[in-house]
């Protein structure tokens, strides 16, 4: 990011994401794929961003290697000051758990759970009191436009009812990110506007930061910061007021 960009009032606020000098090359036998080359990328608090390229540009694994899902060949992943590149096993599983938050195409609900389960399933494992699940589980339900559904198991809703109950989860453990990897890919026009209209609103009340990978040009437009990759390494980085 360019000295200009850092003094826009859009970038004031803390690094919450420090990617640095980070390259993945992924090995199948003697076939060696560079996904990513020497990227650097800082992500503030509270952003509303999209890292966006054509299929095979590295989008997703870059999302992966902030997510912890992945770990680099090289180079170093920060989320809060904490290197998740240091971490590993359990505890690299729960900072995941306890910091981040996911919401994938598929939505990823659990088919035999309700929704009111699977919003408050993270929230169990992190050992969250029952009293205090249930006033969250209610709050949530009633900003995502859900109210009166939560017994309603998944194949029970629609796929954009489905996309809000993944996004109240996502969002219910107050991470300090959330992470969206084409999260209206399964949705028509009009259901991905209204997602994407849920997102920003929380974005906004909240302070909750998004970092979307997409092809999607709706999810595009509405971003106020655009980084765009190609052939692994970042082609531009927008900023818009």
């Amino acid at each position: 990011m360019s000295d200009s960009e850092r003094t826009n009032p859009a970038f004031a606020a803390e690094a919450l994401i420090l990617v640095e000098q980070v390259s993945m090359v992924y090995r199948a036998g003697e076939l060696e794929v560079q996904a990513l080359s020497l990227v650097d990328l800082r992500i503030d608090r509270g952003e509303f961003t999209v890292i966006a390229g054509p299929s095979g540009s590295g989008k997703s694994t870059l999302l992966n290697l902030i997510s912890g899902l992945d770990l680099p060949s090289e180079g170093k992943v920060s989320l809060g000051g904490r290197a998740l590149t240091e971490m590993g096993g359990v505890v690299l599983s729960d900072f995941r758990r306890d910091h981040i938050g996911f919401v994938f195409q598929s939505y990823n609900l659990i088919p035999v759970l309700s929704a009111r389960e699977n919003i408050e399933y993270v929230m169990l494992l992190q050992g969250v009191p029952e009293a205090e699940r249930r006033r969250r589980v209610a709050a949530i339900l009633a900003e995502v436009g859900l109210e009166g559904m939560e017994q309603r198991r998944p194949a029970q809703l629609s796929g954009g009812q489905q996309q809000r109950v993944a996004v109240a989860r996502a969002v219910v453990t107050e991470p300090d990110i959330v992470l969206a990897d084409e999260p209206t890919a399964n949705l028509d026009s009009a259901t991905g506007a209204a997602l994407l209209d849920l997102m920003q609103a929380l974005n906004q009340r909240r302070g909750t930061t998004f970092v979307f990978s997409t092809h999607d040009q709706m999810i595009i437009e509405r971003a106020r910061r655009v980084v765009t990759l190609k052939d692994g390494r970042i082609d531009k980085d927008e900023v818009r007021a």
